[in-house]
């Protein structure tokens, strides 16, 4: 790349083995990815709600109900992080207001948990939203994904007031970024 390439086209390697950049959110491995966080966050709603899983007209449903279509530029960017050059997390920015942005579906595959790929995404997440022009990131999360709320906490997310009136959310979150 040469040093003409926009900050936030630049892949990120924050954290060792993983490298985070911008891709578009049609992409083939975009969408899988997509599709793997609704299943888990899906499985686990309905495993602890109605003691099953989600199933494949639910699955179908969701990603069009919660489509990602909005995480496009100019206004939002769509990240994927690589683990060892294969796809293994993805985490979306959008604008809210000139000065605000939100995270949406920040994601890292199973295998790849406790490698780094939180804080890489986050790390990517919060460069995009400065390259946007936001000077603060919010986000919303449920109350069972406990592993998600420790990550947002552990890097200086505080909770704050309903900001939105998504039916799942239960906690949502707020950052100053530097």
């Amino acid at each position: 790349m040469t040093s003409s390439t926009p900050a936030s086209a630049r892949p990120s390697a924050p954290r060792p083995g993983w490298e985070v950049g911008p891709r578009s959110v049609h992409a083939a491995d975009s969408e899988a990815l997509l599709r793997a966080y609704l299943i888990e966050v899906s499985d686990r709603y309905y495993l602890l709600h109605e003691g099953r899983r989600s199933t494949d007209e639910e699955i179908a449903s969701g990603l069009v109900e919660f489509h990602s279509n909005d995480l496009v530029p100019p206004n939002a960017v769509f990240l994927v992080g690589r683990y060892a050059g294969e796809p293994a997390g993805c985490a979306g920015v959008r604008l809210r207001d000139a000065a605000t942005a939100e995270l949406k579906r920040l994601y890292v595959r199973p295998a790849e948990r406790g490698t780094g790929g939180g804080a890489a995404l986050l790390t990517a997440a919060h460069a995009a939203a400065r390259e946007l022009g936001a000077r603060r990131i919010i986000l919303d999360t449920r109350h069972d994904l406990v592993e998600a709320r420790a990550l947002y906490a552990r890097h200086g997310y505080g909770e704050i007031e309903r900001y939105n009136e998504d039916p799942y959310a239960e906690h949502w979150f707020a950052k100053e970024l530097d």
